[in-house]
């Protein structure tokens, strides 16, 4: 909210999610010791999509979404189309997000949503896309699920994704 509002900067808002996920590592295995479990809303696979090295949104994104009780397996960048597919089907994954910062690597979103609908997989896994680039209609355009422009949307989408 802080950030949406210009109270908060991208480094500050970096800092906190950090922050944030290692307050969760450390909670986490004593929570487990102590037969307390978190409830987890739903696994999301999260990439940059090959060709786009791209790190920082990413990277917030599953910060965002972890904090936000999300089981998140980050691929890294420069991830191939069945990296994002093979891992979705391991973890019987609900969400696949798919980032691109250069408007070159885009059309590499919709074909992670074409290799999901060849492998029988759709419409049971729902796909984000975001990034610079990316717009609500280019999400449209290629069948993504859900699109946001910043890392507190996306929190929001992956929510109502998973409860429809």
């Amino acid at each position: 909210e802080q950030f949406g509002a210009g109270f908060m900067y991208l480094p500050e808002l970096v800092a906190a999610g950090e922050a944030l996920k290692n307050a969760v590592a450390v909670l986490e295995p004593e929570l487990t010791r102590r037969g307390t479990q978190r409830q987890i809303l739903g696994r999301v696979v999260i990439g940059t999509i090959e060709g786009d090295i791209h790190e920082i949104g990413k990277a917030l994104v599953a910060t965002m979404l972890s904090a936000s009780s999300f089981q998140v397996y980050d691929l890294g960048v420069d991830v191939p189309v069945m990296a994002f597919v093979e891992k979705a089907r391991e973890v019987k994954a609900d969400i696949i997000g798919v980032s691109a910062l250069l408007t070159t690597t885009m059309a590499r979103q919709k074909e992670v949503i074409t290799a999901l609908e060849a492998q029988g997989m759709r419409p049971g896994v729902k796909v984000m896309v975001g990034g610079a680039p990316v717009t609500r209609n280019w999400a449209k355009e290629i069948g993504a699920d859900g699109y946001s422009e910043d890392a507190v949307g996306a929190v929001t989408v992956a929510k109502q994704l998973v409860s429809k």
